[in-house]
């Protein structure tokens, strides 16, 4: 099984030059930042024009992310001791590889800490994570209106996959199709 790296280990601080304006530290998330986690969550959502969309609260944020069956990991971005990004992930599974990948489900940045490189920062620490864990891609979703990120992201090499159509199913419809299971299940 890959190595894994330690929920409250922290990643070496790295000293940024050029335009870069200060010096980046990114560490993986502890519990006690969940409230922050929440609030980056929320900006992001807010930026995303679906506020009322990220109803996480803090226990299922803690539950999910710190507790025994935790079911991604974070990551949080700092300049000094200003919060200025993080990252949540978790591992997929392709069978045609027969290895797991990395999914990236957030990845944000403040509005006033944009422009320094932090995105590609977070992003480069995701990947060596990927490749310690022995993970043979690194896969996200991007809103199709938000033109700067999928700049962002092809500039680092990244290729959409316009082939694939992600497709959701929750609420009623999940709990329908859900209930449908326990009809010939066996007593």
């Amino acid at each position: 099984a890959p190595a894994r790296r330690g929920d409250a280990g922290a990643l070496p601080p790295r000293v940024m030059t050029g335009r870069e304006s200060a010096a980046l530290s990114i560490r993986f998330a502890r519990p006690d930042d969940v409230r922050l986690i929440r609030q980056l969550i929320r900006e992001l959502a807010d930026y995303e024009k679906a506020p009322d969309q990220a109803i996480a609260t803090e226990d299922q944020l803690r539950a999910t992310l710190f507790g025994n069956g935790r079911h991604a990991e974070a990551l949080l971005a700092f300049e000094a001791t200003d919060p200025v990004g993080y990252a949540v992930f978790f591992h997929n599974y392709s069978t045609w590889l027969g290895r797991a990948g990395l999914y990236l489900e957030d990845l944000y940045v403040r509005p006033h800490a944009r422009g320094r490189g932090h995105g590609r920062r977070l992003l480069a620490h995701l990947a060596s994570i990927a490749v310690e864990r022995e993970c043979l891609r690194m896969e996200w979703s991007v809103l199709d209106w938000n033109s700067p990120a999928i700049g962002f992201y092809r500039s680092l090499g990244a290729v959409a996959m316009d082939e694939w159509t992600v497709y959701r199913l929750n609420g009623d419809p999940l709990a329908s199709l859900a209930a449908e299971a326990r009809v010939g299940d066996e007593p």
